[in-house]
């Protein structure tokens, strides 16, 4: 009979994409795919556990079996979160280690000990104590927070742009733009536009119009990315304050890593309070985080 190959698996679950990556035990890629997160909730566990398996099934090679497998998710905020899930792959013949994906980034970027800060849809920040025990701040949606991330920025600047119009100001930019990017005819039709349905997927596709507002000078836009900025910030401060070792600091996420002005405010904001710390932008994709985990676990079974 023909021996069974071992492979390693790893997955990173965020908010509108997964990134799946599978290896051979020589390190050799191959496959690296990105599937759709739709519906994806790491909680109830067994119905987590059914939707992974659902997504890598076809995938997985037929002339093996997982040796190894890794995956950071969306919503893994507690540690029982997280034993959960790996109970129920363990079911399904998964031997998983579960971490929130917001873990991924410093692990990504080579630095198991650093501070993970993801300003994406949402926004997060999470590290390590020196027990070694998971740290996360923020993460709690983009109804009730999140700021600094795409949503939570499209929500503040339709606020302060609707506050400066009551206040009898003049459109510096802000509402302009996104009256125009959300396409409806005044200010009056923006608010029910992002009223009637306030999630993350109305709100963050809009987030450009704010920087492209604050580019063409307006203050009120350039306000509310300083703003979240600071927020972005003061998750580095809350993780420092419990403990978390880490002296760098990684930023991942499409809007912190791709709009530098956003970016920029937050290194002033982090280096005017914490000097020693070193500010890092993830240039290689999170699941490398996993991938890493991964292959440490068939490291230490050899």
């Amino acid at each position: 009979m023909k021996d069974m190959m071992d492979y390693l698996l790893a997955l990173d679950i965020g908010g509108t994409k997964t990134h799946l990556v599978i290896e051979d035990r020589r390190g050799k890629r191959l496959l690296d795919t990105v599937l759709t997160s739709r519906e994806w909730d790491a909680e109830p566990a067994e119905p987590a556990a059914l939707w992974i398996l659902e997504r890598i099934r076809p995938h997985i090679p037929t002339d093996g079996r997982v040796a190894a497998m890794a995956l950071g998710a969306q919503g893994v905020n507690r540690t029982e979160t997280a034993h959960e899930l790996q109970r129920a792959l363990t079911t399904h013949d998964l031997k998983a280690i579960v971490v929130n994906d917001a873990s991924l980034i410093a692990l990504a970027a080579g630095f198991p000990n650093g501070i993970g800060i993801i300003a994406g849809t949402g926004a997060i920040g999470v590290g390590i104590d020196a027990a070694g025990a998971h740290l996360a701040t923020g993460g709690w949606g983009s109804v009730i927070g999140d700021e600094g991330g795409a949503a939570a920025l499209v929500r503040e600047a339709t606020r302060a742009a609707l506050r400066a119009r009551d206040e009898g100001r003049s459109d510096d930019g802000l509402l302009g733009a996104l009256i125009r990017d959300f396409d409806v005819a005044d200010a009056e039709r923006l608010t029910r536009k992002v009223n009637d349905e306030p999630t993350a997927a109305n709100w963050a596709p809009h987030c450009s119009a704010v920087f492209a507002a604050a580019a063409a000078g307006s203050a009120l836009a350039a306000r509310v990315i300083d703003e979240g900025a600071q927020y972005l910030a003061a998750l580095v401060d809350q993780l420092l304050a419990r403990g978390a070792v880490g002296t760098d600091v990684v930023v991942a996420g499409s809007v912190i890593v791709n709009q530098t002005s956003l970016l920029d405010a937050f290194k002033h904001h982090v280096s005017s309070k914490h000097p020693h710390l070193r500010i890092h932008r993830l240039a290689v994709p999170p699941v490398e985080g996993a991938v890493f985990l991964a292959r440490r676990t068939l490291s230490a079974a050899d």
